[in-house]
């Protein structure tokens, strides 16, 4: 009950507000999110437990779908179990030092989704544009020094941003409209200069989502330009049916993030509810889809996840 007799005005404790406006239907949105990460949590770990199992699939795709999977549950995670809280118990509060490490935790996933996408797009140029050096460029082991490269990157780019928060005064009215610990969310009730803050927050969104949807770009660029060079329809079809399933991800995850992001900086004309909304499908709908996706569409797997379906 003491959660539920906070106010804002507690030094140590943010508000977090839910979806304003939208308190009316707080419990049939969150029944949408409740099923949303559950089927999400099924998908993905029904992924890692079928490509642990199967030795046949111990290969740098499957890895890859793995680390996706990891990333995918611990985006949800960071951010729907307390979006629960606050639709169906009303438990509002969060310590100033619970919001930054939320924060944190969940943008290092955020960071490390994107980069896991600009290595599989990777993986699939080698696989087409030159598939005899496959074997030997994409190791097992080279993916795995690629993951913690990719863990370091997140970790060195985002710590920033929770410790120039936690330099930051806070106002007396320390409500922050949103179902989490957003970024600029918590900038905006900072009582000091926060310049350096948005600055920070802006030069990694560009730069990071910037680099890695350039390369991204340039991957699946010269992956089209060889399948074209190729006569055979059936190559053709073949090459394109193999990117079907990572663009299909790639699109769902920069899409929501990149009208998040332009709306919350510059889209000043949108309600916040629409702000708050995109934001949770963002960490939502992509968790959720991915799963389904490469189980239908990567045929190995597709054929070990039936197998264990149909044992069910």
């Amino acid at each position: 009950m003491a959660a539920l007799n906070l106010t804002p005005s507690d030094p140590s404790t943010f508000i977090l507000t839910g979806i304003p406006g939208l308190e009316s239907a707080h419990i049939w949105i969150s029944i949408c999110f409740f099923t949303f990460y559950i089927i999400s949590l099924l998908g993905n770990f029904t992924v890692l437990f079928v490509v642990y199992k199967e030795q046949t699939l111990h290969k740098p795709m499957y890895l890859l779908i793995c680390m996706l999977a990891l990333v995918d549950i611990g985006m949800s995670t960071s951010v729907v179990p307390k979006a629960l809280c606050i639709f169906w118990f009303n438990l509002k509060g969060i310590t100033v030092g619970g919001c930054l490490t939320q924060m944190f935790f969940l943008y290092v996933v955020c960071d490390m989704q994107s980069a896991i996408l600009v290595i599989m797009a990777f993986d699939r140029y080698i696989a087409i544009c030159n598939p005899l050096r496959y074997a030997a460029i994409l190791t097992n082991p080279r993916i795995a020094k690629l993951g913690l490269v990719v863990l370091i990157r997140a970790v060195l780019f985002i710590l920033p941003l929770p410790m120039l928060l936690s330099r930051q005064p806070f106002c007396t009215n320390r409500i922050i409209p949103h179902t989490y610990c957003n970024y600029m969310a918590v900038v905006k009730i900072s009582c000091g200069d926060t310049t350096v803050n948005r600055m920070y927050g802006l030069v990694i969104a560009f730069v990071i989502t910037g680099l890695d949807l350039t390369l991204i770009a340039l991957s699946y660029g010269l992956i089209i330009r060889a399948v074209f060079r190729i006569s055979s329809k059936t190559a053709h079809q073949k090459a394109f049916n193999t990117c079907t399933a990572q663009i299909s991800v790639i699109l769902m995850s920069y899409t929501p993030f990149l009208f998040t992001f332009l709306t919350h900086h510059f889209g000043h004309g949108f309600a916040p509810q629409v702000h708050i909304i995109f934001a949770n499908l963002y960490f939502l709908i992509p968790s959720m889809l991915n799963p389904i996706i490469y189980g239908v569409k990567t045929k190995e797997l597709h054929d070990k996840m039936g197998k264990y379906t149909r044992r069910r």
